[in-house]
């Protein structure tokens, strides 16, 4: 079969492998999707994800038809639509250094478990729409771990694929007013068309000042008037400008949490922050979280659906993960094996 592997730095292969053979707990998996991770590009650059390994098979947002299962599986069929959890998999996690990667024709599930590991959609979800419910849980999981409350307001800084699942995770738990902070017209434009209460072009808005506007003053532990009444800060985008923004003075007990990954330091005046008992949660991955956002995709698919920009044929996964890796150039990209 065919798989896409790094081989070094900048260097991407399509090359003929071994077609995985399903144990009796296992069950193989026809690729149908797979979406092109923000860090994919950065992989390639560097040589993989474990730059120095002789290769590296990419690939890690799977979407997929079970094509074969194990005589010990249960809860399983051949024919079932599935997204796989590419770090629960019993041998290695999937396109992260492991031996197998997303974007190949088949992929093995060692010890699979059903609505663990594999998770079945119903079939009216296309598979480039299934192909998101890896990110989105990752997104997912940040908005839990900032414990939102349908009385909360919070704004999400970045609009790509993790900002606008985070978007969409906060109006799942309920939260009354939810803003979507960005540079990029054409993203809050699918912010909004996604349920966004409000946007901000933070190219040409003080952030600061419209979410007082939109959600109101607040005040520290010392009464210090004029701070915006926001109780969530979401950071999707990694950009020293969005911490900066929230280490100007968040209201007392607001929370922060950061799922962006940042490249450049920030420096932090702790002695500032004292009194607005900032909560800082960091988030990574998603333990428990795919067969939630599995079963809002299936609850919700045309929603879903539009965060998805482009559609690249298997043959060309060079061409898509360059268009991933270009700023501005686009929003999701998904690799499609028909």
């Amino acid at each position: 079969m065919k798989s896409v592997t790094v081989t070094g730095p900048g260097r991407l292969a399509t090359i003929e492998v071994e077609r995985p053979v399903a144990g009796p707990r296992d069950v193989l998996v026809r690729m149908k999707a797979c979406g092109i991770c923000g860090a994919d590009p950065h992989a390639l650059a560097q040589g993989g994800i474990m730059p120095g390994a002789a290769s590296s098979p990419m690939g890690h947002e799977p979407a997929g038809e079970i094509v074969e299962v194990g005589a010990e599986v249960t809860g399983l069929a051949v024919g079932d639509h599935v997204v796989i959890d590419p770090t629960g998999v019993a041998d290695a996690i999937i396109g992260g250094g492991g031996p197998q990667g997303a974007l190949s024709e088949f992929l093995a599930v060692r010890a699979a478990v059903a609505g663990k590991n594999v998770i079945v959609l119903p079939d009216h979800v296309p598979w480039h729409v299934a192909a998101l419910t890896e990110p989105l849980a990752v997104a997912r999981r940040a908005v839990d771990r900032t414990n939102p409350k349908p009385e909360h307001t919070a704004i999400v800084f970045g609009a790509g694929p993790v900002g606008l699942g985070a978007l969409l995770a906060f109006k799942a738990h309920g939260v009354r007013h939810v803003v979507v902070a960005d540079v990029q017209p054409s993203r809050l434009e699918k912010a909004l068309q996604l349920g966004a209460d409000a946007v901000i072009d933070s190219s040409t808005e003080d952030v600061r000042a419209r979410l007082v506007e939109l959600h109101g003053e607040g005040t520290d532990a010392f009464g210090r008037p004029g701070l915006p009444g926001t109780d969530i800060y979401l950071d999707a985008a990694g950009v020293p400008a969005v911490a900066r923004t929230v280490f100007a003075g968040p209201k007392l007990g607001a929370v922060f949490g950061i799922v962006g990954i940042y490249h450049q330091s920030v420096e932090v005046d702790f002695q500032q922050l004292i009194p607005s008992e900032l909560t800082i949660v960091h988030s990574m991955g998603h333990p428990s979280e795919m067969a939630e956002v599995a079963a809002d995709i299936a609850a919700n698919t045309d929603k879903y659906a539009l965060i998805v920009s482009d559609l690249v044929p298997f043959a060309e996964t060079a061409r898509a993960i360059d268009l991933a890796g270009r700023p501005g150039a686009t929003d999701k990209v998904v690799v499609t094996f028909d």
